[in-house]
């Protein structure tokens, strides 16, 4: 009788992987260049938006939202956090909250704060 067994772990016994035999399976190389494609076209549609004048308008936006798109890609893919544990997508997913509501409240602090019209 092996550790697993007598411990009761599931998925364990003979031949058995744990965890492992539930993974999912990672994806081929051409899927990969494909993302990187896709990323090079975002990329692509960035700098054209950024010299287009008829977009100033909506800029920012516009670049914010192609550049998350990007950095989902990258996370999901790159980072292989689409085929780890949730539990690994669970704690990226909570520092990069923590640091976007950090940077904000920094730039509230240090840029909208002292022009506000109150003088606080």
């Amino acid at each position: 009788m092996s550790v697993e067994e007598a411990l009761g772990t599931p998925g364990a016994g003979p031949g058995s992987h744990g965890d492992h035999g539930r993974e999912e399976a990672h994806a081929s190389p051409a899927f990969y260049w494909t993302i990187g494609a896709i990323l090079t076209v975002i990329t692509a549609v960035e700098v054209a938006i950024f010299y287009v004048p008829s977009a100033q308008p909506v800029l920012v936006p516009s670049l914010l939202l192609l550049s998350a798109a990007k950095f989902a890609l990258v996370v999901l893919f790159f980072m292989h956090l689409k085929f780890d544990s949730k539990v690994f997508t669970g704690l990226f997913s909570a520092g990069m909250v923590l640091a976007m509501f950090l940077v904000v409240a920094l730039v509230i602090l240090y840029k909208v704060l002292p022009q506000h019209p109150s003088g606080v």
